[in-house]
């Protein structure tokens, strides 16, 4: 009798230790994710952290879609699963800065597509300049953060006229808005819009609305000619003062790749937004901000912003009202 529990205590304990072990090979620690645009949804019910990203960031990856990783400390990451799978014969050529926002009940994924096929042969400049690709930012939803996602409409909810991307969810007084990229590509100095989205988040609702141009940022100033980058736009609401900012990416020379923080002077989307500062420049951007499970207020973001070099980068940010300081890196 002895003997047997003896035996069965050891089994158990060694399940325990391959299982650990196991997992712990399968899951990957915070500075080795290799992702850009990395957006990170809290989930407090579950207490589980799911970050979403693009597909074909690491080899394996092959498919055209979305994968999201998962955590419960932030540090240590399972290996993702894919969420949203599209089909190859769409004429998809890239997918970026996948976001998943949770309202009223549902999961909403945001998510650029770039086609092969071109909105415009006519470029803003003679000479050398990037093609002018049909290029939106597209919403499905699900039942779970883990999907599988599928469409709300075929068309983007940006202008089908329009390259643009980076599109995220803003509520403001139960109304939801689309924030986006208007592409430089296409405009030489890109901007930041907004457009009213039908309470559902079916379609839109209304004209984009502009809400200032790159060459807001300081020390952005550059020829007519060159063009002035906008992506990454995400909404922070202060829980000190109640003050709106956003964030956003851009290139400053002598500052490269940066995060730049937007003030609304009225508290709302509308504006103005008059104060621009810079409040990363280590060469990484396309920022998010959201809280940890234990209070504090964090930020992540892809640095170097190099190709195949990219890595996952989270900080601590302080809200003091005022404005966001950002700090050293979650430990």
């Amino acid at each position: 009798m002895k003997k047997r529990v003896v035996f069965t205590i050891l089994n158990i304990i060694f399940t325990v230790l391959f299982s650990f072990g196991r997992n712990n090979t399968n899951r990957l620690k915070t500075g080795h994710i290799r992702i850009r645009d990395p957006f990170i949804y809290a989930d407090s019910v579950n207490k589980t952290y799911y970050m979403y990203a693009q597909s074909k960031n690491r080899s394996g990856s092959a498919f055209t879609g979305v994968e999201v990783y998962t955590s419960r400390d932030l540090r240590n990451w399972n290996r993702p699963v894919p969420v949203l799978t599209l089909p190859e014969d769409m004429g998809i050529i890239a997918v970026w800065a996948p976001e998943m926002h949770k309202y009223k009940g549902k999961y909403y994924l945001f998510v650029t597509l770039t086609f092969a096929e071109k909105i415009s042969d006519k470029k803003p400049v003679k000479g050398s300049w990037p093609e002018m690709y049909k290029r939106g930012t597209h919403i499905f939803y699900a039942d779970s953060p883990l999907g599988p996602f599928v469409p709300l409409k075929k068309e983007p909810f940006t202008p089908i006229d329009w390259m643009a991307l980076d599109g995220t969810l803003y509520v403001e007084k139960d109304t939801p808005y689309m924030v986006f990229c208007h592409e430089w590509v296409q405009t030489i100095e890109g901007t930041i819009d907004y457009v009213k989205l039908k309470a559902d988040l079916s379609n839109t609702a209304g004209a984009p609305r502009l809400m200032f141009k790159a060459g807001a940022a300081p020390g952005s100033v550059r020829g007519a000619n060159e063009g002035k980058v906008t992506d990454g736009c995400f909404l922070y609401r202060s829980s000190i003062s109640g003050k709106l900012f956003l964030t956003w990416s851009t290139f400053i020379p002598g500052s490269g790749y940066c995060v730049v923080l937007a003030h609304s002077a009225s508290g709302n989307i509308k504006g103005p937004w008059g104060k621009q500062e810079i409040i990363y420049k280590n060469n990484g951007g396309h920022a998010m901000l959201f809280r940890s499970f234990t209070g504090g207020l964090l930020m992540t973001l892809h640095q170097p912003n190099k190709a195949d070099k990219e890595r996952l980068h989270l900080y601590n940010v302080e809200d003091n009202g005022k404005a966001l300081i950002v700090g050293g890196e979650l430990e």
